[in-house]
C-alpha cells in the first residue's frame, strides 16, 4: 500500500540529495529500497520510525579506495574494517585487491568476504603481471569487476610490496612487482576496450629511488629522526607530475577513462589539469582526508603514506580543488596495520607506509570542511557519493536519494562533538593520525539497504554478513548495480 513501509525517516533539518539541494523531506523505505519522498508523512504507517529533528540525511557514503585484507585474512579483516567503515556513516566500500598469482582464484576472496561484512562492498583488480593481464577478460565478463588499478610506482629499487592475503593465512605475503613500460600500456589497452576505468598510482619510481638515496646519506647523522618532509622530498612532486603525463599520453591513445588516486601536492594537480586542457582524455581526481588535514610537519612516523603528506600551501590546494570541482571524490586510501608493524624497526625508512582512516573520513570531512565553511553539504555528498557511484557504475542504486534506489542513507549531526580515540573507530588498527582530535559533526546513523547497521556510534553485531558484493558494470549505460550473496 502507498502509505505503508517498513522505515520512515521524518523531522530531518534537510535531506541532501546530489544535484539538487537540501530539501526538507520525509522518506519512506521499504523492502531495502527508496519507497517515496513526501513533504508530509502524517498518514504513513511505519513498521519502523527514525526521528532525525536537528539532523541531516544525506546518501550513503561511499569509501572508492580502501585495503583490507593484507595485514589479516579477508574474512577477519572484512569485520574490523566494515565495523569500522559503519561507524564513520559508509554504507559501501571498494577494495583495492592485490592478488599473488592468477585472478582466477578470485571466487576464494569472494566466498570469505561473504557474511563477514556489516557494509555493501566490491573490489577493484590491481593488475601486476602479464598473467594478470590474460584475466582482464574474466574479470569483465565473469566476475562484474569494472575498474582496475595501475601502479607506476613500482619498478627499479621500489619493486616490493604487499599482497593481500590468502584466507585462512596470517602470514604477511610481500612480492616483487616490476611494472614496465609495455605492461603499462597493454593494461591500459585491454581495460580501455572494455570501457573499464583504470585507477593510477602516479609515481615515477626511478626519481623516487634517486631522490631517497640522496636522502638517506643526509639521514645518516640521526638515523631514528621521522622527519617526514625528507620522506617528502625521497618523493618529491616531480615523480608524480612525470608519470601523469606519461600516462596520460597511454591514455589519449586508448581512449581510457583515467582515475588518479591519493592525489596531494599542487604539482600533481596541475599536472592532472593540464592534460585535461588538452581534450580527448576522461579523468577523474580523487584526494584523501589526510592531504586535507595533515603537513609533513606532522611530528610522527605514523603519517607515513605514499604520496607522502606535503606542504601547507599543498593543503590548501586541495581543499581548493574539492571545492571547486576540480577534485571529484575523496577516498580514505585506509590500511588496516597495526603501530608495531607500522614502526617497523623505529627509523622513517623501514616504518610501513599507510594508516586507518574509514572511521574517520566523514567526520574529518564534516568538521574541518563544512563546519569551517571549507566546502557546502551539497558538495560534501557529490565527493563522498555522488560521484563516487557514477565513476564507478553503481549508479543510480548507489550515490543518491530518488525512488527506487538502494536505501543507503547516512543521518549526521553537525553539532556533534567527539574526541578521536583508536577504540573508537572500532579498527583492527590500534592508532590513528587524528588521534585526540576534537571533530565536530559526526554521523550518528548508518542505513544499508533500508536496514540500521549503526545508530548512535553503536554497531548492530547481529548486522554482521549484511553487506553484499556490488555487481558493477561498465557497459551499464546508466543500468543500476545490482548486489548479490557471494
Amino acid at each position: 500500500m502507498e502509505n505503508d513501509c517498513d522505515l520512515l525517516i521524518y523531522g530531518a533539518l534537510g535531506v541532501v540529495i546530489p544535484k539538487v539541494g537540501v530539501l526538507q523531506l520525509d522518506i519512506l523505505i521499504e523492502d531495502g529500497k527508496i519507497k517515496d519522498l513526501r513533504k508530509d508523512s502524517t498518514n504513513v504507517v511505519a513498521f519502523n520510525r527514525i526521528d532525525a529533528s536537528g539532523r541531516y540525511v544525506i546518501p550513503g557514503v561511499i569509501d572508492p579506495h580502501s585495503h583490507y585484507g593484507v595485514f589479516t585474512p579477508i574474512e577477519e579483516a572484512a569485520r574490523t574494517e566494515s565495523r569500522s567503515a559503519a561507524l564513520g556513516g559508509i554504507t559501501s566500500v571498494i577494495r583495492m585487491l592485490r592478488l599473488n598469482g592468477s585472478y582466477r582464484k578470485l571466487s576464494d576472496q569472494f566466498r570469505m568476504s561473504s557474511m563477514n561484512h556489516y557494509i555493501d562492498y566490491s573490489i577493484h583488480a590491481s593488475i601486476l603481471t602479464y598473467e594478470q593481464l590474460k584475466d582482464i577478460p574474466f574479470l569483465i565478463n565473469d566476475m562484474n569487476i569494472s575498474s582496475f588499478k595501475v601502479y607506476m610506482n613500482l619498478g627499479n629499487d621500489y619493486n616490493r610490496i604487499l599482497m593481500d592475503l590468502d584466507p585462512g593465512n596470517s602470514e604477511l605475503n610481500e612480492c616483487e612487482v616490476n611494472m614496465n613500460d609495455d605492461l603499462i600500456e597493454n593494461i591500459l589497452k585491454s581495460c580501455s576496450h572494455k570501457n573499464s576505468t583504470i585507477i593510477i598510482h602516479a609515481e615515477d619510481p626511478a626519481i623516487c629511488a634517486e631522490n631517497t638515496s640522496r636522502q638517506k646519506l643526509l639521514d645518516k647523522s640521526d638515523p631514528k629522526e621521522s622527519d617526514l618532509q625528507k620522506w617528502s622530498d625521497s618523493r618529491p612532486p616531480i615523480s608524480e607530475s612525470v608519470s601523469i603525463s606519461r600516462i596520460a599520453k597511454l591514455g589519449r591513445k586508448y581512449n581510457s577513462k583515467l582515475y588518479f588516486a591519493h592525489i596531494g601536492s599542487t604539482v600533481a594537480l596541475d599536472a592532472i589539469i593540464s592534460e585535461k586542457e588538452r581534450a580527448n582524455l576522461v579523468t577523474y581526481v580523487e584526494t584523501c582526508p589526510h592531504y586535507l588535514t595533515h603537513t609533513a610537519d606532522f611530528s610522527s612516523v605514523k603519517g607515513k603514506v605514499v604520496p607522502p603528506l606535503r606542504s601547507k600551501s599543498d593543503l590548501q590546494s586541495m581543499w581548493y580543488g574539492l571545492r571547486n570541482g576540480i577534485i571529484d571524490t575523496v577516498g580514505t586510501d585506509h590500511v588496516a596495520n597495526t603501530l608495531s608493524l607500522k614502526e617497523g624497526k623505529g627509523d622513517l625508512w623501514t616504518a610501513l607506509s599507510g594508516f586507518p582512516g574509514m572511521g574517520t573520513m566523514l567526520p574529518v570531512l564534516l568538521s574541518e570542511g563544512v563546519n569551517k565553511d571549507r566546502i557546502t553539504l551539497e558538495r560534501l555528498v557529490e565527493v563522498t557519493s555522488y560521484s563516487t557511484a557514477r565513476i564507478f557504475d553503481m549508479y543510480p542504486s548507489k550515490g543518491t536519494i530518488m525512488n527506487g534506489s538502494d536505501a543507503d542513507l547516512t543521518i549526521i549531526d553537525l553539532q556533534m562533538q567527539k574526541t578521536v580515540t583508536p577504540d573508537l573507530l572500532l579498527s583492527n588498527s590500534d592508532y590513528t593520525i587524528y588521534d585526540g582530535w576534537n571533530l565536530t559533526g559526526w554521523p550518528v546513523t548508518t542505513i544499508v539497504r533500508g536496514k540500521i547497521i549503526m545508530n548512535e556510534g553503536s554497531v548492530d553485531e547481529n548486522s554482521l554478513g549484511y553487506g553484499k558484493l556490488i555487481l558493477r558494470t561498465c557497459f551499464g549505460g546508466g543500468k543500476k548495480a545490482k548486489t548479490r550473496r557471494t
